[in-house]
Order: structure tokens, then C-alpha cells, then sequence
């Protein structure tokens, strides 16, 4: 009555919030997911969550198979990596650079499920803010990248992970906070407070701010996200951050998070991998991790739009 399929759907359900995001997530149409969540409540006799609410709300029946999900699909990603391991080997490097502070939040615990997993293969990390890290993949001294600002360069292949909005925080009694959605020129009297990188590795420069020819009154950085937000919340300047690393502070009502412009401000996050290492076996174990651990775990991230 049951098979894998209906419990990577529920489940994918669960962690995108909506029909639409669960369908491009599982790469189906919407229309092809409803269908298939209607046949499995027609065989069991029950609904399995209620329709046309957000976030989705599951029925006691939902629940259930849920807590099978979470029994079972481990299981499964498990035995698949240990058949991946015994047909391709289990040895090899994994050296990766990120271009994003950010990052750190999702990638370390995906860092942790991987070495747990693929003991054998040599893991380093670098912050690639230092370097130019993707002519250093090309060269073979990395292995991986995670980068929103893909080069096209022979040989590399940008794997996208996910959809994320960048936004502006600042502090709940500014009179930023009030408006729909912020302008590039609102920011002309502001301190702006950013990682400490080249702009041409910052959205709210490039695509946002530069675009409009605006600059702000000022730029200061931080190296830490939490100073960063200190920073904001005492009124000391506004920052733009990815959603996912915003929603921490400003769900606790510390800062609050405004849409740049009135469409918002969209990037997509790759892993740029050389072609030649897309097959193997524990390159693509990690991607998955990635992928998983990403949706389980950040707010605001979607299926990658392109």
C-alpha cells in the first residue's frame, strides 16, 4: 500500500511548506504531486493534511506516516551510500573554499553528517575571501566551491543548491521599518555594515545599490553576524544578509527585515565542481547532504531557480 515514494513526497512537503516548492523540489508538476497525494489518501481512507493552509497542517494521519518518514528515509539514504561506497570506492579528497560567512550556519553540520559517513575521504575547509578560490578549482587545488557568483571556466560545472532572498535589517525603531520595501535610494544617508569583502562580491552593491548609482553615506564591516545585528539593533547602521541568516534575530523581534526593492533581491547558491569529479561517489553523497541539510534547516530557502 505504501511505497518510498509516497514518503519522499510527505516529507518534502513537510520542509518546503507548500504543494508548488515540494513539486519543484521532487521535480514534478504541481498538478502530477496533487494527483499522487489524492490516490494515497483514497487508498487509506483518510486525509492526510488540510488543504489551502500555510505553513501546511498535518492530519493525525499525516503525522503518523511522518514519524515513518523519519524512521525510514535515513535508513534508506544510508543503505544507498553504502552501496555507492562498495561499487566506487570509498577513498579520495574533498578540499572546498566558501565565498559566503554566512554559510557556515548549514555547511558545517553538513560537514559533520559527511565525515561521519566517508571517513576515508580528506576533508579541508578554507574561507575563499582571501584567495580566488574558482581558478583555484580549476587548477585542481580545490575540489569544491560554494559561491553565488559562478565564472564560467572549462571544466567547472555549478551545481545549484538552493534559492535564498537577500534583505535589509535594521533596527525596529528605524523609520526604515515602516516601509513595504526599501529603495536603493533610501540607503544614500545610511552607515552600511557588511562582511569585510570586495564589493563586487556583495548583492546589495551589485545589484542593488550600483544599479540605481546610490552609494551610502557610509560602510562599515564586521566579521561576525551577531556583532553585525548588535550593531543594527543599537541603530549604528543597516546590513543585508541572506533571509536565512536574517530570520534568527528579527523572528525574536531583535532587528527587523525589510525586501530590497519591490520584487525583492533573489540569488542562487552553486557548488562549483570540477566536471571531472560530478560521478563520484562521495561528491555526490555531499551534494545531497547539502541539499537536505539546507532545507531541514534554513528559513526563507527554496528550490534554485536556475
Amino acid at each position: 500500500m505504501l511505497e518510498l515514494r509516497h514518503l519522499k513526497t510527505l516529507h518534502a512537503l513537510r520542509e518546503s511548506d507548500s504543494l508548488v516548492d515540494a513539486a519543484d523540489r521532487l521535480h514534478l508538476t504541481q498538478s502530477a504531486l496533487s494527483h499522487q497525494f489524492k490516490e494515497l489518501e483514497e487508498r487509506l481512507g483518510m486525509q492526510l493534511f488540510v488543504r489551502k493552509t500555510k505553513p501546511v497542517r498535518f492530519t493525525s494521519a499525516g503525522l503518523r506516516l511522518l514519524q515513518l518518514c523519519d524512521a525510514v528515509l535515513p535508513l534508506l539514504r544510508s543503505a544507498e551510500r553504502d552501496l555507492a561506497r562498495l561499487a566506487g570506492g570509498t577513498a579520495g579528497r574533498l578540499h572546498m573554499a566558501i565565498e559566503c560567512h554566512s554559510c557556515f550556519q548549514w555547511l558545517m553540520p553538513t560537514i559533520d553528517q559527511f565525515r561521519d559517513a566517508w571517513p576515508e575521504v580528506e576533508l579541508d575547509l578554507a574561507s575563499g575571501f582571501s584567495f580566488a578560490p574558482l581558478p583555484a578549482l580549476a587548477r585542481g587545488d580545490l575540489d569544491l566551491v560554494v559561491t553565488s557568483d559562478p565564472l564560467e571556466l572549462a571544466g567547472i560545472t555549478y551545481v545549484p543548491l538552493f534559492t535564498y532572498e537577500a534583505m535589509l535589517a535594521v533596527a525596529n525603531q528605524h523609520p526604515l521599518a515602516g516601509k513595504a520595501f526599501i529603495q536603493p535610494e533610501d540607503l544614500a544617508g545610511e552607515t552600511l555594515i557588511t562582511y569585510p569583502v570586495e564589493r563586487d562580491r556583495l548583492d546589495i552593491f551589485t545589484r542593488f545599490l550600483e544599479p540605481a548609482d546610490i552609494e551610502p553615506a557610509q560602510v562599515r564591516t564586521s566579521e561576525l553576524t551577531v556583532m553585525m545585528m548588535q550593531l543594527v539593533a543599537s541603530g549604528r547602521g543597516v546590513c543585508g544578509l541572506p533571509n536565512w541568516a536574517l530570520h534568527e534575530y528579527s523572528s525574536r523581534g531583535y532587528v527587523t527585515a525589510k525586501r530590497l526593492g519591490a520584487k525583492g533581491l533573489f540569488a542562487t547558491l552553486y557548488a562549483g565542481i570540477r566536471s571531472d569529479m560530478l560521478d563520484a561517489p562521495f561528491m555526490r553523497d555531499f551534494l545531497l547532504t547539502a541539499k537536505d541539510t539546507s532545507f531541514a534547516n534554513l528559513e526563507g530557502v527554496s528550490v534554485a531557480r536556475s
